[in-house]
Formats: C-alpha cells, structure tokens, sequence
C-alpha cells in the first residue's frame, strides 16, 4: 500500500501499456518466425537447396508446394471438425443418436463394391487389355525374329571371316620422286558447337593423321556462340597452322540448320572442288594416326562405292553404370546391326562422325539438308536410294565419348528416335517413287524404319509400361511368363554378346532398357506427328576425357602446352592478348563443385513398377524364390539412385 501510494493513474496507465506493447512485440515475433519459416519452406521446395533451377522446373516446385498448402488446409478443416464434434457432445458414445458402424457393416460394404468391381473388370477391361497384349506380343516376337536373325549373320560372319579387304599396296607409286602422287586429297572437316572440354585433343588428332600434308585439307567448323571458346579455337588452330598443318578455320555469322547447315556452308567453299573425299569426325573423336590409310583405299577401284564407316570405342565406358549399359546397345549396333547390313545389303544409316563420304555422292544425293535433325541417317537414305554402296569397318575404331549423365543421355536419345520418325514422313515418297530393287524398298520402310524405329519403341513401352503393370489389378489379363521372362532374358543375352564383359549387368540392363523405352516412345511420337519437341537439337554434354591408350598423343599435348611461349605468326597482337587472359582465366578458374543429384521418379518408380509386376507374375507362375527377386529389386535400387540422375558427375 505505502508504495502504490506515490504512483498516479497516468503511471499505472503507462506501465499497462508498456506491457502490452511488450506482449504485441513476442507476438508479432512468433508471426514473423513462423512466415519466414514457410517462405524458407517454400525456396527449399522449389529451388531444391538454393540451387536455381531452370524456369521451366519451377511449376513443379509450385505445384509441390499447392499440394503442401492443400494438405495443410485439409487437416485444419478436420481438426475443426473435430473441435465442433466435441462440443456438441457428438464424441460421446452414450449419445443414443449416433450410430456406429459396425465391423460387419464395413465388410458388406467393402464385399459389395468388390463383387460389384469383379464382372465389370472381367466383361470390360480384361478384353481389352488382351487384345492389346496379343497385338503387342505379336510384335515383340517379330522383333525378337529379326535380332535373332541378325546375331546369326554376325556369327556367319565371325565364323567365315568376312570383312571388306584391301588388295596390294594402293599408294604403290613407281616414281620416287612423286612418292604422294597416288594419295587422293581429302578434306577433313570438324564440326563443333560450344565444345571447350573436347575441341584441343579432336584437332591434336586429326591433325597428327598419317597423310600427305599437300593433300590433306582440315576446316574446324566452328558455331560456338561464345566469344571465349571462339578465341580457343582459333588460337589452336593458329598454333597447328605454324607446324606447316593445312588448317582452316571457320565460324558462321548466321547459325542455321544446326551441323547440317553447318557442314553445307563448308561445304560451298569454292576449295572443295579440288578434293575427292570428305571425313568427318565430332568434336570428342580422336582418330587413330592410320586411320585414313584404313579407310580411304576401299575407295578405290570401286566407284560405287560412297560411304566408309569406322566403329566407334569408348574412352570412358567404365566411368559409371550408365556409360556401361550405353556400351552394351552401341557394341551392339556396331558389331552386329551395321556389320550384318553392311556385309549383306550394302547399307546402313551413317552415324554423323566417324566416316569418310565420296564428295560425288554427297553433291548427286542432294547434299547436306537442314530439315530434319539427323542428317547424318538423312543422306544416307538419299545416297542409297541413288544407287550408292556402304562399307563398314568393325576392325576400325575411332575413339570417343558416351554421355556420363543421365539428362545428357536422355536429350540424346530423345533427338535419335524423334528424328527417324521424322525423316520417314519426308523419305517415304521419295522411296515408294524410286528405281532401286522391290527388296530394297521393302528393307527401307519394314526394317529400317517401321520395324526398328516404330514398332521397337512401341511395343516395349506398351507392353512392358503399361500392360505389364496393369496385370497386377486386372489378373485376367495376366501375360505369359515367356513373355515376362524368357524371351526378354535371351533377347538381353543376345545384346550383351558382342560385349561379354557386360554379364554382370544383365539384370539393371534389361530394367533400364524397359523404362527408357518411356522417353523413346515420346521421342517416336513427336517426331512422327511433328510436334514441338522433334525439331529440338542439345549438344550433348561432354566431359573431355582422352585416350588413356594413346601416349604418344598425349605427350605431345603435354610438350605443346608446355613449350608454347611464343607468340605465332599470322596473327595480330590483340587476339593473342586476348587468348593468353583467357588462358590465364582457364587456369586460375575455380574447382566445379558437384551439383545436385536428382532422381528422374518417373523412370525410377515405372522400373519398381515394373519388378514388382514381374516378381508376382513368376511366383505365381513358376514359384521362383522370393528372396532372389528381392535382391535383385535392392540391388536396383542401389544402382539405379547412381544411375537415373540428372547430374551425376
């Protein structure tokens, strides 16, 4: 009493309010840790850890975010709900008003929709799916027929020793003096886009081939839009210029058409005319020192002949399980789809890189056209249908990248099977209106195209995608397990045959191959019906590894670099001023830290999908040992998190 005796009400008034505004300020606090919480939320969700992301993948995150919000406002309807139940008394169980129901109840309710589910599944669904699946194992059976048939040719080849030989010495020249007089000239062209990893050791290559120096043409064609690597490059080539290498380089204003329109515009210089032959090489290829000696003598005394096609080999095969599958499909492509149908038929699709062209057949089949974005299988078709014969050379190798990441293998493959596609619509007039053979033509649109670049893809996401997994609610439609199983199995040993050493990995092979087929089929459906996706061309990612076999190569890169102090001539003093600070930028440039690894769920869980389906299809079938299937689930899980990554190294 004696100290709130000294204190008036003006006092008492302002303490009052100093404790409200304290209690207003705790309050506001809470609100504002609370909404920077949630916003902190929502940049987790969608830039995945602070790492920005492409405008493209934000919807995503949105939507992921809506949901969150959904969820959320969801859960407080029904906990207002229950707050309203609970002062109405309606949790009491002694309301006589309120009826529970009981464990009989529920089972007649449950028992009456299945029953009712059951006929209608039977009468309804089941006969499609069926139909479905017999029309689509029809197909994979042909399929299976004709890569059954071509392990065979392989094997007849194997067995008889049948290859494309060289007789004699072709540069045989009794002049010594004119000891280069019997090389024919060649024009070495390659083409790049943005290529800093790889543009160094495919020009070291090329420019190290075993050829007469006086009839040997090389033109980097590059159409980086990157005023840095543009400067690179052409320093490169300068250097290799001064060690007396007939080297060209050239950059386009106006990029159009991609590489066709690229290797067209190289091809219109007015040079060109003075030589015969053309090889081609990407920017990650690094030929061997023979290779044209390899190749360019099976061009003579055979003037039907257009095309030379060497193998491609993987320097990094081995880097992760997705190089190693990559390994399997392209030993087999190679070895047994291009060798059989070059051995036998005299044809097969160019692979873009790699080959060495007869300049007459590129100018009589039309040249390089920009309107489909695989050219390189576009001038094929057009060389064959002019009469012009392939060669291809499985002795011969030349080395190069698969992509090491997922995203850049998907974008590839979606640009090699949208394409094919593509090009049928716009090839099939001009082969149905040609003069070669019946059975040529029937090879062109029933195998090449619809058999191997419709039906393929088609089929196998079908069947394995959709129908498979939809046996595991619909068991009237349940598939054969040799439909599951064995045919699968033999047709994935048949593959990995030319790469024995793939064994190991048949198993992630053949659930790999089933759920890409996912993005192949809307790869073959865009370019088909042309939609927006079919025109689109992505450099594929390269990492910029060399040839670890190649030592002499690699030592002179070593020695080059290390030994290249002066300035060379030709070239003007600023564009070197220019080049030696982006060198020293190149050198001082920081460690690339490794990005966020994300898992592709539609891929990922259409595999587990797709196990499971399979699991209870054998057990079923054929009682097969869980526990087996089981691992072989666990361990594509392991492999799969490496494996289906946007970013994997």
């Amino acid at each position: 009493m004696e100290k709130t005796r000294g204190k008036n009400p003006k006092q008492v008034t302002w303490v009052l309010l100093l404790k409200a505004h304290r209690a207003v300020g705790r309050v506001a606090w809470i609100a504002t840790l609370f909404w920077d919480l949630l916003g902190t939320i929502k940049r987790r969700l969608i830039f995945r850890q602070d790492v920005v992301m492409a405008t493209e993948k934000l919807g995503k995150g949105k939507l992921l975010f809506a949901a969150i919000k959904a969820f959320l406002l969801t859960s407080l309807a029904i906990l207002s709900f229950e707050v309203v139940a609970y002062f109405n008394g309606w949790h009491c169980f002694q309301n006589p008003s309120l009826h529970f129901p009981s464990d009989d109840d529920i089972q007649g309710l449950l028992h009456l929709v299945y029953v009712t589910w059951l006929p209608f599944r039977a009468d309804y669904i089941a006969p499609l799916i069926q139909a479905l699946s017999k029309f689509c194992v029809a197909l994979f059976l042909v399929q299976s027929a004709d890569r059954f048939m071509l392990s065979l040719g392989c094997f007849w080849i194997k067995y008889k020793k049948i290859k494309p030989r060289i007789e004699g010495d072709p540069f045989e020249s009794g002049d010594v003096e004119g000891c280069s007089y019997e090389y024919p000239m060649v024009l070495v062209q390659i083409p790049m886009c943005n290529e800093r990893e790889v543009y160094e050791q495919s020009i070291s290559a090329v420019c190290q081939l075993d050829w007469p120096k006086d009839r040997l043409l090389i033109q980097v064609l590059d159409d980086s839009n990157d005023e840095s690597i543009r400067y690179l490059i052409k320093a490169e080539v300068a250097t290799w210029s001064q060690r007396g290498i007939n080297i060209i380089y050239r950059h386009r204003l106006e990029r159009t058409g991609y590489k066709a329109g690229n290797l067209r515009s190289a091809m219109s210089c007015e040079y060109v005319k003075a030589y015969e032959f053309v090889a081609i090489f990407d920017a990650d290829f690094q030929p061997s020192l023979k290779f044209l000696k390899q190749t360019v003598p099976h061009f003579k005394d055979n003037p039907e002949l257009g095309l030379v096609q060497a193998r491609w080999a993987f320097v990094n095969k081995d880097e992760n399980l997705l190089t190693r599958l990559q390994n399997i499909n392209l030993c087999f492509h190679f070895e047994v789809e291009q060798q059989v149908n070059g051995v036998f038929l005299n044809f097969f699709g160019f692979n873009g890189t790699a080959g060495v062209w007869r300049i007459k057949a590129l100018e009589e089949s039309g040249g390089w056209l920009e309107r489909t974005t695989v050219e390189d299988m576009d001038i094929a078709i057009r060389a064959h249908l002019n009469g012009w014969k392939f060669i291809f050379l499985n002795d011969v190798k030349v080395l190069c990248e698969v992509p090491e990441s997922y995203e850049a293998y998907r974008k590839q493959q979606h640009r090699w099977h949208s394409g094919p596609m593509q090009l049928f619509r716009l090839c099939l007039p001009a082969i149905l209106t040609s003069k070669i053979a019946i059975w040529k033509k029937a090879n062109l649109i029933l195998l090449f195209f619809l058999l191997r670049k419709l039906i393929l893809p088609f089929y196998s996401f079908t069947l394995f995608c959709i129908i498979l997994p939809l046996t595991l609610f619909v068991p009237e439609a349940e598939l054969p397990v040799w439909v599951i199983c064995y045919v699968p199995v033999f047709m994935s040993f048949l593959n990995i045959l030319p790469s024995p050493k793939s064994f190991p990995f048949i198993v992630p092979y053949l659930l790999f191959e089933n759920t890409m087929s996912v993005t192949k089929f809307n790869a073959m459906v865009s370019g088909l019906f042309q939609l927006g996706s079919s025109n689109e061309w992505v450099v594929t990612k390269k990492a910029g590894r060399s040839s670890e076999s190649d030592l002499v190569a690699a030592t002179e890169r070593e020695s080059k670099i290390t030994n290249q102090q002066h300035i060379p001539r030709g070239a003007s003093q600023s564009e070197f001023t220019e080049y030696n600070e982006l060198k020293e930028q190149k050198e001082a440039a920081p460690i690339r830290i490794k990005k966020v690894n994300k898992i592709y769920r539609k891929e990922l869980t259409l595999a587990f999908l797709l196990l499971a389906a399979s699991v209870r299809s054998l057990l079923s079938a054929q009682g097969v040992h869980f526990y087996f299937l089981l691992f072989q689930g666990v361990t594509f899980l392991l492999v799969g998190l490496d494996l289906i990554g946007e970013q994997m190294s």
